[in-house]
């Protein structure tokens, strides 16, 4: 997958092919307490645990990584909760992002945008076909191995 994402740079083809990779693989969703900012001990005080979003002025994107080795580096006190894509592309929306950043801090940041996300938060997967070409299938499709 990591591979996969390090040929994507700048070649629609590998960042196709990245994404197919993704597909099939674990990621994870780091969660950050938030909700507990007083710094007594208060019994009545209920932490929260958050998905992380980034902003860069123009885009705000939820965070997710490829590795734990990638979370870690970000953010240590982050706890990984491992997803598949889809699950992830489905919980940008409710988080206020727009788009799906994968490993901001490396070992190369890789953006699903926002077409991708909707059509992955909707239980589509994107596929290539023997013959190079893509599209989008859906695991619940009837008509899959006909």
């Amino acid at each position: 997958m990591r591979a996969a994402i390090a040929r994507s740079d700048g070649d629609t083809l590998a960042y196709l092919r990245a994404v197919v990779a993704l597909c099939s693989s674990r990621l994870l969703l780091p969660v950050v307490a938030s909700g507990d900012e007083t710094d007594h001990p208060d019994p009545d005080r209920h932490a929260e645990l958050a998905a992380v979003t980034l902003n860069d002025g123009d885009q705000t994107y939820l965070v997710a990584f490829t590795g734990y080795d990638s979370l870690r580096a970000w953010r240590a006190d982050a706890r990984p909760v491992p997803c598949l894509l889809d699950e992830l592309s489905a919980t940008v929306e409710p988080a206020g992002a727009h788009r799906l950043l994968i490993d901001p801090a490396g070992p190369i940041p890789f953006v699903v945008g926002e077409d991708v996300v909707a059509m992955l938060a909707d239980g589509h997967s994107l596929v290539e076909f023997d013959d190079g070409r893509f599209g989008w299938a859906r695991a619940d499709d009837p008509t899959i191995g006909v």
